[in-house]
């Protein structure tokens, strides 16, 4: 199949802040995980991102990131 990259912005508050989102996301699904920039506050954090493998499992792990409760944007 066809490897894609797509850059996200990833956005968590509250306790998922501290929480290993995105190496959880990983073990799970066969993606990986390149963060351009970040900003954590104490009620907010901001990650960019990019996602890159096969197009359906970075589909289905941005499902699992919305279902987790980050809010998950596509840059364009």
């Amino acid at each position: 199949m066809a490897k894609s990259s797509i850059r996200y912005f990833l956005t968590f508050s509250g306790k998922d802040i501290k929480r290993p989102v995105l190496w959880e996301m990983s073990r799970k699904y066969e993606v990986i995980y390149d963060i351009r920039t970040v900003s954590v506050g104490p009620e907010l954090g901001i990650i960019a991102l990019e996602l890159s493998g096969e197009a359906k499992v970075i589909e289905s792990a941005v499902v699992w990131l919305r279902k987790q409760g980050v809010q998950v944007d596509p840059v364009f």
